[in-house]
């Protein structure tokens, strides 16, 4: 029986994380199927969910009215669960958040002992890409960075997996922001992957399920 990975299909980009975890099955050589996952039932029965960008302060409350939050929190402390955020995922993992995600009394689930600034490099103009060398890659892997959030901290169990070259400290934030993190099966990711056709972090995200599944 082949994994069972779900892309959380509330708000933002779910349908290009669908994609990419598809080609990342068959880049693996791993058997599998992929979804977009609404219901408590369907996260009950997942190996691994994709938590993907969009709008935090939304999705934490779509998690809440579709009876998902406290189940995820559960699986994740529980059984190590495997979870991939990116962009508004990364910051709902996390266990602190910056004044914004206080103003919006923004529920985050506390899975990675980090703290995020929600919007690190400011509006949607200000948009931008980048390449990144992140630990346990080979090559430098591209990140398309919309209105993203940038790791200020790290502490416990969360381990930094690569930062963000900046030539000008970035108020409150400083130099070289880290935009990828890991804390058992929860990867957290600033950027989004799944725009640019480089499925090497969805192949990370693959194989983690995959070990985890075989534990």
């Amino acid at each position: 029986m082949g994994l069972k990975i779900g892309v959380l299909g509330l708000q933002g980009a779910f349908t290009e994380h669908v994609d990419a975890v598809r080609a990342a099955f068959q880049r693996r050589g791993v058997a599998g199927e992929v979804g977009t996952v609404r219901r408590r039932e369907e996260l009950a029965s997942l190996d691994g969910l994709v938590m993907p960008g969009g709008e935090s302060t939304t999705i934490s409350k779509l998690l809440r009215k579709f009876d998902l939050h406290d189940l995820l929190v559960e699986r994740a402390t529980q059984e190590d669960f495997p979870i991939l955020g990116t962009c508004a995922g990364m910051i709902l993992l996390s266990r602190e958040g910056d004044g914004q995600v206080e103003k919006t009394e923004t529920r985050l689930l506390g899975l990675m002992d980090m703290a995020v600034n929600r919007n690190a490099f400011g509006r949607q103009r200000e948009s931008f890409e980048a390449m990144l060398d992140l630990k346990g890659f080979d090559a430098p892997v591209p990140g398309v960075f919309i209105r993203a959030p940038a790791v200020i901290r790290t502490w416990g169990a969360c381990e930094p997996l690569g930062t963000l070259y900046v030539a000008e400290a970035i108020p409150g934030i400083g130099h070289d922001p880290i935009v990828a993190a890991r804390q058992g099966n929860r990867l957290g990711i600033a950027f989004h992957p799944e725009l640019t056709g480089d499925t090497r972090v969805h192949e990370r995200f693959v194989e983690m399920v995959d070990a985890w599944r075989r534990r």
